[in-house]
């Protein structure tokens, strides 16, 4: 499910600041960490690597704990004792004061509506490495198995989608995977905090036999089209068409293709398994069995209180978003975004401690938006009735985003009203949204080491064996 990250929207860098007349010009070259609380109880560590004499400066933006990327600084400017930064793919910048000894900048990010205390000090290579998290499952070459970069058509949308087909030794036909990620931009890998969950599935998923193709979100990474605007019904043409190509391959068994999605993906793996052309088999990893807004009110709540939240603020907020639900529920789907956006923000201003006028205005932009004002409106009731192959569907004990208490039942109950045969339902003790081993609760994803728990990743294995090979397996 979609949660505050790094990575969002916010307006263009303009910004002055009155100038220490006094002063010594301050030398701003060199690199600069400092400690960004994206989110509660998720602290992000961020470097700026800034190069040039102060009427000609440029530099990068780093983030160890998401990726090993550097993406240049679209501005940087030094004016008098302030330091400006703009980070235009990120819609982002950032503006600080130095310190007299020009040792540290204490300022204010924004981004995403959020203005948040940043403040940035000298740092080192070494200091940079170290925040750099360990990841020791990530796949190490050489590796027993051919990896293929491609593309494949997604022809009544009118684009491709590039991914990569990692393919066991041999001839085949071999069974295959399609893996659908989660709400956001996602990459092949679905790329987060670090992690790289699919990369580490795939590996997985290969070496015991499974071709399985990971693809960029549609206008993410080398994939074409446009991610903007785009909803869950969209989402789940690009999966159809990830399992249309497959079966067009000589070295794929074309009735043992399975789906795997998680999150947002399994919502998709159910709304294409339910159409003709579906996955073959089915493995829901942390999907939604409820309507979008009952999940989104029990996941606040959860993250509120891991995060040290009191009863009646998570009250108050429960509140609020009910009521904002309740009033997109009454609205037509067709409403124009800034008709309903007015709606929502009248809404807001009916609660108790409302907020801000820009606050009451970013709130309903958050919910007008197409994919949430589609996703909020999606009851898996209404397609999982209609889901007649195998399922397997995993959630952790201690997932605070897609509850495992509320959401597997109603899988299940969906899938008996198809009289669906095979049903796989389980919880797996202490793992969280991301399959991670997280005892105390804390979805803390950066934090943890471990990518995807081995006893999650063989339940997944052991299903798909089981069902794609023997005398009785499909297309055999």
């Amino acid at each position: 499910m979609r949660t505050a990250t790094f990575f969002c929207t916010a307006a263009a860098l303009l910004l002055t600041s009155a100038a220490a007349a006094q002063a010594p010009t301050p030398a701003p070259a060199g690199l600069w960490q400092g400690n960004l609380q994206a989110a509660p109880g998720s602290e992000l560590v961020v470097f700026f690597d800034l190069k040039g004499q102060s009427s000609a400066l440029s530099g990068t933006l780093s983030v160890p704990q998401q990726t090993d990327q550097l993406l240049p600084l679209s501005s940087v400017v030094l004016r008098h004792d302030s330091l400006l930064l703009g980070a235009e793919r990120l819609h982002a910048r950032f503006a600080g004061r130095f310190s007299a000894d020009g040792q540290q900048v204490a300022g204010t990010w924004f981004q995403g509506g959020a203005q948040l205390p940043l403040t940035l000090r000298r740092s080192t290579a070494k200091d940079k490495a170290a925040a750099t998290p360990r990841r020791p499952q990530v796949p190490q070459a050489p590796f027993p198995y051919r990896s293929e970069d491609l593309t494949f058509p997604n022809q009544p949308a009118g684009f491709d989608l590039a991914g990569t087909l990692t393919l066991p030794a041999g001839k085949g036909p071999f069974p295959a995977v399609v893996l659908v990620s989660g709400s956001g931009p996602e990459d092949r890998n679905e790329t987060i905090l670090g992690h790289q969950p699919f990369l580490v599935l795939a590996d997985y998923l290969t070496r015991r036999g499974f071709a399985v193709l990971r693809y960029d979100d549609r206008g993410i990474g080398q994939s074409k089209g446009t991610f903007k605007n785009a909803t869950t019904a969209d989402f789940t043409t690009d999966a159809q068409a990830a399992l249309a190509y497959l079966r067009t391959r000589p070295d794929i068994r074309p009735h043992q293709v399975a789906l795997i999605g998680h999150s947002e993906g399994g919502i998709i793996g159910g709304l294409a398994a339910a159409q003709p052309g579906g996955p073959d088999l089915l493995v829901s990893l942390a999907g939604p069995g409820l309507p979008g807004a009952a999940v989104l009110l029990r996941q606040q709540a959860d993250l509120a209180r891991a995060a040290g939240a009191d009863s009646a603020s998570i009250g108050r907020n429960y509140r609020l978003h009910r009521a904002l639900f309740a009033e997109l529920h009454r609205q037509p789907p067709t409403l124009p975004t800034d008709q309903l956006t007015a709606k929502l923000v009248a809404t807001v201003q009916q609660q108790p401690d409302a907020g801000t006028e820009q606050a009451r205005l970013a709130l309903a932009k958050t919910y007008a938006a197409p994919w949430m004002h589609a996703f909020l409106r999606i009851d898996p009731a209404t397609y999982l009735a209609k889901v007649h192959c195998p399922v397997l569907a995993l959630n952790g004990a201690n997932d605070l985003q897609v509850a495992a208490d509320q959401n597997l039942p109603a899988i299940e109950r969906g899938l008996r009203a198809a009289h669906n045969p095979d049903v796989t339902i389980k919880t797996l003790p202490q793992l969280n949204h991301f399959f991670q081993t997280d005892p105390a609760a804390t979805s803390r994803y950066a934090s943890i080491e471990e990518t995807f728990a081995p006893s999650a990743l063989q339940v997944i294995g052991d299903w798909l064996s089981a069902r794609t090979s023997g005398k009785g397996a499909a297309g055999k």
